[in-house]
């Protein structure tokens, strides 16, 4: 049986991913993004999503796509809102007969 993990925020991903082994600190990050660098420390503490305009900001910077990270960031989502509603939706939705 599959152990369930917690969904990773992509703050996490940033954070570890691309930031840590460039050594880039949140607020040279927040600098370069010419954002306000508490916008970037509640994003890799994972208590803020990353919006399309910030998606944007990090693909240019990171030499990504934005849709990396909306990707990342529904994907959290969804897991998240999976992970609390699943029951609820189970038992409150029918599907339409076939």
């Amino acid at each position: 049986m599959a152990t369930k993990t917690n969904p990773v925020h992509p703050g996490e991903i940033l954070r570890e991913e691309f930031m840590a082994p460039i050594g880039l600190s949140q607020n040279r990050l927040a600098a370069q993004l010419h954002v306000p660098v508490t916008r970037i420390g509640e994003i890799v503490n994972g208590r803020r999503a990353i919006t399309p305009a910030t998606a944007l900001r990090l693909a240019r910077l990171l030499r990504t796509t934005p849709e990396f990270w909306i990707n990342l960031q529904t994907h959290y989502d969804l897991d998240t809102e999976r992970d609390r509603a699943a029951a609820a939706v189970q038992r409150e939705v029918q599907p339409l007969p076939a």
